[in-house]
């Protein structure tokens, strides 16, 4: 009888054993699809960049007379009207106005800067496109400048949900008017110390006295 009952029990641990053995076999192979399809899109966006960047670089090339600068965030830009007088540049907060002109990568018309209309900017503190949000800020008062944007600091893949399709390289003429600091911004100010009071009364006084005959 105990024979039976010790046969029995090693029959259901063999059985449950088998089991869990089985279930994690087949799970493992979902983490390496995981895996692998991140690899795969990864490999997929380099590419794209590549490409797209490629696409810019062939442009500057053929324009050799247009000077273009290449930024830290990956884009370029050019100076069709600059100013060299102003130091002063956006900072975050401070309100933009400006005009915009988007076009493709070949240089057709997407959004004229009639149809945008003119352009409010608070800087750093409204969700606008990432190229402009950053080229903006290196730009001074009064100047136009071209830039050429790859998609993935532009629309990105979704587009624009209008006429700017995914993955699409841009290129955007701004004109930035003006910038002022946001007047609802709440003003910095500055107090006298108790310390720095009681010396000023104090000459004040002194030469009070002297004055005195």
């Amino acid at each position: 009888m105990n024979y039976i009952k010790l046969s029995v029990y090693t029959l259901l641990c063999t059985v449950l054993f088998v089991s869990c053995k089985h279930h994690e076999e087949a799970r493992r192979p979902v983490s390496q699809a995981s895996g692998t399809f991140m690899k795969k899109s990864a490999d997929r966006n380099k590419k794209l960049v590549a490409s797209e960047e490629d696409v810019i670089k062939n442009i500057i090339k053929n324009n050799p007379k247009v000077k273009y600068y290449a930024t830290r965030k990956g884009y370029w830009l050019s100076y069709d009207e600059r100013n060299l007088t102003d130091t002063q540049t956006p900072r975050k907060g401070d309100i933009a106005y400006f005009n915009l002109e988007i076009k493709d990568i070949e240089g057709k018309i997407i959004y004229s800067e009639a149809e945008l209309g003119p352009q409010t900017y608070y800087v750093d503190k409204q969700d606008i496109m990432m190229g402009l949000r950053d080229g903006i800020k290196l730009m001074h008062k009064n100047e136009t400048v071209t830039f050429l944007f790859p998609s993935h600091i532009a629309y990105g893949y979704h587009g624009d949900n209008k006429k700017i399709g995914t993955n699409e390289s841009l290129i955007c003429t701004v004109t930035l008017r003006n910038f002022v600091p946001d007047p609802e911004a709440a003003p910095v100010t500055t107090t006298t110390t108790p310390a720095k009071a009681t010396s000023t009364k104090t000459a004040i006084e002194t030469k009070k006295d002297t004055l005195t005959p």
